[in-house]
């Protein structure tokens, strides 16, 4: 579901930015002895530290629009370098006010049956049995604040349910205690306890059923910071989960519940600068910014496409051009999580209906390589790994930062250095005549060539060039 905060414009977003000062904890194994902020992270299953996410949309995934489909293109996910399944809801769609012919998958009418669109419940047991089988994880799309208007707790629980006036509501926003216009789904009231244990025994059904991995839960910020801190402790009782919040403006729930949460300020950046409103030095004030925001072990998912985005502001190419190539490299190789939405593997250059059935075109997998390429070295570099797990970005300064943006990441002896021309135009730069850590003999990943980089040296890339350099 869109955020209402991503209405705001770019420039408020930047002057927000720009004010704000196994299956233990990953972070807590790999944080220092005297280091005290990781103590109350959340529990992470060990195989999130390297860990990278494809979203999938079931109804446009095939022709088929079914789980047998996605199940039979499971080893070829495996293969692109995919760690995370994230399963668009599956969930029966609510039929009362429902939108298009097919209706919203988030308006969702019972939280423990199967859309029979899809299939059944033992085929979607198949996909999670065969995706372990393969060391890939699922984790289920969740919505958490309200429900479609049929929900069978609408008669069942009408108490469950947020009243004004006597009258169910659309969900409310609880920045502005308005009603917003999303007028499929109906408000779910966390003051009522039964209410929330209804919706935990929902969430703990699909682990201890199916056995899946962990969610994404939808609007978290529309949901009490409260509940994420009772529900965590109650999912983990079954098996320590991955949890990603779509939300980014509280920083507390890295606290209470969520391992990771959404780029959405990081995704405005980097589009701002594919279309030439910000320097690239931008990010750098925003990585900063969030680096005083978040806790220390925190990670984002960073991406350049994912549903929202694609069906309601536009494909890749739409969004960012002939840059695209460069900002996957870099939400592939900066702190945090890369995304890749299904279909980018194969140049996918149109918006995906929502509400109807508009299945993807998949050709010849034409980006599998590109894409194969950096989540392969992100699985075998430590410095790209999550959170506390991977290295830092340090920043490589140029003479010409506001058009390049290079940096490098290392963990013990693993090392990656980033170069990355920001512009339309070919930049030719000097790098840093001090020593900043980045010296050495490399290989560019792309070509496969060997690179060495020395204080003072200068180089030259073209519009919208970058380099990948591993040792």
């Amino acid at each position: 579901m869109k955020k209402l905060y991503l209405a705001l414009s770019l420039s408020t977003m930047l002057l927000t930015v720009a004010c704000r000062d196994t299956q233990k904890s990953t972070t807590e194994t790999t944080a220092s002895s005297n280091d005290t902020t990781a103590a109350a992270a959340p529990p992470a299953p060990d195989w999130a530290k390297n860990a990278t996410i494809y979203e999938v949309n079931t109804r446009q995934f095939s022709q088929a629009g079914t789980f047998k489909a996605v199940e039979e293109q499971l080893p070829r996910l495996k293969e692109l370098g995919v760690d995370i399944v994230w399963m668009m809801p599956i969930y029966p769609i609510s039929q009362e006010h429902k939108k298009g012919k097919l209706g919203s998958p988030y308006a969702v009418a019972n939280y423990t049956a199967i859309n029979p669109e899809f299939g059944t419940l033992a085929d979607f047991k198949s996909l999670v049995k065969r995706a372990h089988a393969l060391g890939l994880r699922v984790i289920l799309d969740w919505v958490p604040n309200h429900t479609g208007w049929d929900h069978v707790w609408v008669k069942e629980h009408p108490d469950w349910y947020t009243r004004v006036n006597g009258k169910m509501t659309t969900p409310i926003d609880p920045k502005t205690g308005k009603a917003t216009d999303w007028t499929d789904v109906v408000d779910l009231n966390y003051n009522n306890p039964e209410m929330r244990k209804g919706m935990i025994e929902a969430m703990q059904f699909w682990l201890k059923e199916c056995d899946i991995d962990g969610y994404r839960c939808d609007v978290a910020g529309f949901v009490p910071d409260d509940f994420w801190a009772q529900l965590r402790p109650e999912l983990d009782k079954i098996k320590t989960v991955f949890m990603l919040a779509e939300w980014e403006d509280d920083p507390e729930q890295f606290k209470t519940c969520f391992n990771a949460n959404y780029g959405w300020a990081m995704f405005s950046m980097m589009k701002a600068i594919a279309q030439g409103d910000l320097p690239a030095t931008s990010l750098d004030t925003l990585r900063a910014s969030n680096q005083k925001r978040f806790p220390r072990w925190y990670y984002q998912m960073i991406f350049t496409q994912n549903h929202d985005e694609n069906t309601h502001h536009g494909t890749l190419a739409e969004t960012f051009g002939p840059s695209a190539d460069a900002f996957i490299v870099l939400s592939s190789t900066l702190e945090g999580m890369p995304l890749v939405y299904n279909g980018m593997e194969s140049n996918l250059n149109r918006r995906l209906a929502f509400f109807e059935k508009d299945p993807i075109s998949w050709g010849t997998y034409a980006k599998s390589n590109f894409f194969k390429t950096l989540l392969t070295l992100k699985h075998r570099n430590r410095a790209l790994w999550n959170g506390l797990a991977g290295g830092n970005a340090e920043k490589i300064n140029t003479d010409h930062d506001e058009k390049v943006y290079a940096f490098s990441r290392q963990r013990d002896n693993d090392r990656v250095v980033v170069l990355i021309n920001m512009s339309e135009e070919p930049q030719t730069f000097r790098l840093s005549g001090a020593s900043q850590g980045y010296e050495g003999v490399y290989t560019e990943i792309f070509s496969r060539q060997p690179m060495e980089l020395k204080p003072e040296m200068s180089l030259t890339l073209k519009p919208w060039e970058y380099k990948v350099l591993t040792n």
